[in-house]
């Protein structure tokens, strides 16, 4: 059986395998799968708390089988290269043009420009207004739907981050990634959707778990699906 802990802002899944034994034991496989091994009987309330307990070492021994992981090849911006656009792959087509500008038509992103190596940094301030576009139409349902819950963000911003999809100030400001809009848009929505729960509870305690499972009924599929694709 699989089940789910949250620790600070990560969701840590694991499977649970009960047999005829005395303690429970953690392991982490080399895909970084989180396997529990229980004596018969212990209750899974028992055995999340043992998980939250042990989160540290979990983390970090998926962390270093993360190390061994193949690394994406660093990006060329030339003709023929994909690159990923709403969770689809799109070829790149650079044409000599003297009107800088990119644009996007069947299965190909055209960069138009004289200077190749502006290519990279053309498409990266078309991502980012496609962001601003896009983002802004997949929220809007979504704020309305949250405001039966008396709140609503006091902006949506889109902000080049490091290490986060989206958070949410204190101010009730929503930051979203630029770089979510190469993810299918079921994952952004995951993201708006997660941020929007901390307009009504700040902290992931059990309360945020529940409100997101209730907004999102399949919100761990489309994370899972983000964080394999933009590894």
């Amino acid at each position: 059986m699989t089940e789910s802990v949250q620790f600070g802002s990560k969701i840590i899944n694991f499977q649970v395998c009960f047999s005829n034994r005395k303690t429970l034991g953690i392991t982490i496989t080399p895909d970084m799968d989180v396997l529990v091994k229980a004596p018969d009987e212990t209750s899974i309330e028992k055995i999340k708390e043992k998980v939250i307990k042990k989160a540290p070492w979990i983390i970090k021994q998926q962390n270093y089988f993360l190390g061994f992981f193949p690394k994406a090849p660093e990006r060329q911006y030339v003709s023929g290269e994909t690159h990923l656009y709403l969770g689809r792959q799109y070829r790149l087509k650079i044409t000599d043009s003297k009107k800088n500008e990119v644009k996007y038509k069947g299965r190909f992103i055209e960069i138009c420009t004289l200077k190749k190596e502006k290519a990279g940094s053309l498409l990266n301030k078309w991502y980012k207004e496609r962001a601003k576009i896009k983002f802004g139409e997949l929220a809007e349902p979504l704020i309305e739907r949250f405001k039966k819950y008396n709140v609503e963000p006091k902006s949506l911003y889109v902000q080049e981050m490091n290490s986060r999809w989206g958070s949410c100030t204190s101010k009730g400001k929503i930051i979203l990634n630029p770089e979510l809009i190469k993810a299918p848009r079921p994952c952004i929505e995951y993201v708006i959707v997660h941020e929007l729960c901390h307009l009504v509870h700040p902290n992931h305690n059990q309360k945020f778990i529940e409100l997101q499972q209730k907004e999102m009924p399949d919100w761990q599929k489309w994370k899972e699906k983000l964080e394999k694709l933009m590894a």
